[in-house]
């Protein structure tokens, strides 16, 4: 209780141990022997990887999530994040408002839409990311020094935003820093305002951003793509 309540109060929690370093340490090797197409920042469409998918689905992540969302929630986008020295980058206070669908239609409420990795995305309206649940599953420490998630707290009450409206918010509110140490989780609803800055440190900071949904149906008329 203590958990959901906060992600319902606050759009973020973060949860210690969900894995043992051992687990992580064999994620970690299965994500070398995988083939991956690699961005800067990382890889998309991860959960087509059986080794993720298998994390993704496992009884420790789901429970975690159908506490928040219900009994029906299911794994449907993984996205490696991969920052380092080498790897370096900065992400500006936003909401993350698109989401993978079968096939493009154009419905009201849902747009604009854009194609990655060949997959349609829109950005969505608020009632179906508000039955969405990130968790960032940690495969390293995110410290201070590596360009950890920055979260502005009780954001994801508010709707989908404008930009300016979240400019505003960055500088009305005091951001929360995010460190979760490796096999930790951070649980976050997509519509708090987040941010994460350059890393300033040699340690890396990899972190398996895996998406649940509440039902199929979050998104009716239009299809969840698996991702």
């Amino acid at each position: 209780m203590e958990l959901t309540q906060h992600i319902s109060d606050e759009g973020y929690a973060i949860i210690p141990d969900v894995l043992a370093l051992r687990e992580v340490q064999g994620i970690l090797e299965s994500l070398e022997q995988i083939d991956v197409r690699r961005s800067r920042a990382g890889a998309r469409h991860m959960l087509a990887h059986v080794p993720i998918a298998e994390v993704a689905r496992s009884p420790r992540m789901l429970d975690i999530a159908r506490a928040v969302l219900g009994p029906d929630t299911f794994a449907f986008r993984a996205t490696l994040f991969d920052k380092s020295q080498t790897a370096n980058w900065l992400v500006a206070w936003h909401q993350d408002t698109a989401l993978p669908l079968r096939c493009r239609s154009d419905i009201p409420g849902w747009g604009p839409w854009s194609l990655k990795d060949g997959v349609p995305y829109a950005h969505a309206p608020a009632h179906a990311l508000e039955q969405v649940l990130a968790l960032r599953l940690h495969l390293d420490d995110s410290l201070s020094e590596n360009g950890p998630l920055r979260v502005l707290p009780a954001t994801h009450k508010m709707g989908v935003l404008t930009d300016d409206s979240v400019h505003d918010l960055a500088t009305q509110i005091t951001p929360t820093e995010c460190t979760v140490r490796a096999g930790g989780a951070l649980a976050m609803c997509p519509l708090v305002v987040h941010a994460s800055s350059k890393s300033q440190s040699n340690v890396p900071r990899r972190v398996l951003h895996i998406e649940y949904a509440a039902s199929p149906s979050i998104t009716a008329p239009l299809e969840l793509a698996f991702t």
